[in-house]
């Protein structure tokens, strides 16, 4: 079961990196900054050292500070990555920015509940940090997208045209610092996931993560973001409003602040959230009725629906599983 957890968990960090290369290069490809082949690549490459740079403290909080390890089992942990993963598969083939840490979230909460049948199973201060964090950040995105935005266009006030070529040169720089805070965050969700495992298992006597265990995240999530989510990267590219080398620029500022500052803290965050808020902010302080307000809204209703849909999912998982595995 440990074998198969691990497994599931690499499967998850793949298809984060599949589903989230969006956030990252959306914004450098229909800027024309990059050739969408090398900012996958440039993405993946820092998606891949991230981890090693900035600690562990996302994994920390969704593997130690979010449930009673003495009253979950391993069908509920893999109840609740199997449904964050068929919930990804879903958004990814429709196109759908939709959000894995809401997913996982709801996934791993459905499925203890279930399995225990008491909230006690849930720490309550791990569960309002994680809250707090996915609540706050896309607010973040949009209010420091929005300041970034004001400022850079006060800084180019009297250039020429000729800036957007600066504005693309930027954006290699930006890309990669993007890169190396949902790096960070994101990988960092699967260590937790997998040293959960290690626990419950009895492979580990308390809450750790080895070397082996980051390195391999660190390696699933660069590898999904080598093969981008085209439908995605469309999406968030080409529907909010018309991408230009400045908005680009700007966003990534704007999400690599909120990203990797709440890495830091060890909150989780939603990188879709985070940065569709930044790309909406960037593009309502050039212009309120630039931003296609209606894709927004499609969004937000997804993020809303993700939760409890995948609590659902995953408490049916985990009854299948429980049944099976005792048959």
């Amino acid at each position: 079961m440990l074998i198969a957890l691990i497994v599931l968990a690499v499967i998850f960090d793949f298809l984060n990196g599949v589903h989230d290369s969006s956030n990252i290069v959306a914004t450098v490809i229909f800027s024309r900054a990059l050739n969408p082949r090398v900012a996958l690549i440039l993405a993946a490459i820092s998606h891949f050292i991230a981890p090693f740079l900035f600690g562990v403290a996302v994994a920390t909080t969704i593997g130690d500070e979010l449930l009673n390890m003495s009253a979950v089992n391993m069908n509920a942990i893999m109840a609740g990555v199997i449904a964050a993963i068929v919930w990804n598969l879903i958004t990814w083939y429709f196109g759908i920015p939709s959000s894995s840490s809401h997913a996982l979230l709801g996934g791993l909460l459905g499925a203890a509940l279930l399995h225990s049948r008491s909230l006690e199973i849930v720490k309550v201060s791990g569960l309002t940090k994680i809250a707090i964090a996915l609540f706050l950040s896309p607010i973040a995105g949009l209010i420091i997208g929005f300041i970034v935005m004001k400022f850079t266009l006060l800084l180019v006030r009297s250039a020429t045209p000729k800036v957007s070529t600066l504005f693309r040169r930027f954006q290699v720089a930006t890309l990669i610092g993007l890169s190396l805070s949902h790096g960070t965050n994101d990988a960092q969700k699967t260590m937790g996931l997998i040293a959960m495992g290690l626990l419950l298992s009895g492979q580990t006597s308390s809450f750790e993560i080895p070397m082996w265990v980051i390195t391999v995240s660190a390696a699933a999530i660069g590898l999904g973001t080598s093969f981008g989510g085209w439908r995605l990267i469309r999406t968030l590219g080409g529907k909010i409003f018309r991408i230009r080398p400045i908005h680009g620029f700007t966003s990534q500022i704007g999400g690599a602040i909120v990203i990797l500052s709440a890495a830091l803290l060890g909150g989780p965050v939603s990188t879709t959230q985070v940065m569709s808020s930044s790309i909406l902010g960037v593009g309502a302080a050039e212009r309120i009725n630039k931003v296609r307000w209606s894709v927004l809204g499609d969004m937000a209703l997804t993020w809303l629906f993700t939760i409890p849909a995948n609590a659902a999912l995953a408490a049916l998982v985990y009854f299948i599983l429980s049944v099976t595995i005792t048959t």
